[in-house]
């Protein structure tokens, strides 16, 4: 037995996960849609949402001028082999 599923999409939503499902090799938007169900109801996958985060244009620069400092030898730091000498360190700083 069949079934259609309609979902009300954005023409641009629609367009660019064509395009992407496309691009990683899929017939159509229909059948990654079709792989992805049947997936999801066999219990093979699980969805998790987390947004990408990204830096302010001004935190990239900040960001940036402390790794070239580091590069330069402008800040010193400190190498530790393993997380024993890195804690011995850390409880001798006063």
């Amino acid at each position: 037995m069949k079934t259609i599923l309609q979902i009300p999409l954005n023409t641009d939503l629609r367009d660019g996960a064509a395009k992407e499902a496309d691009r990683q090799g899929f017939s159509s938007l229909q059948e990654a849609v079709r792989i992805f169900l049947k997936k999801m109801a066999d219990q093979q996958i699980s969805v998790n949402f987390e947004e990408k985060t990204s830096l302010s244009p001004q935190a990239v620069k900040r960001y940036d001028r402390m790794v070239d400092e580091v590069k330069s030898g402008k800040v010193k730091t400190k190498i530790f082999s393993d997380t024993k000498s890195l804690m011995k360190y850390l409880e001798n700083e006063d």
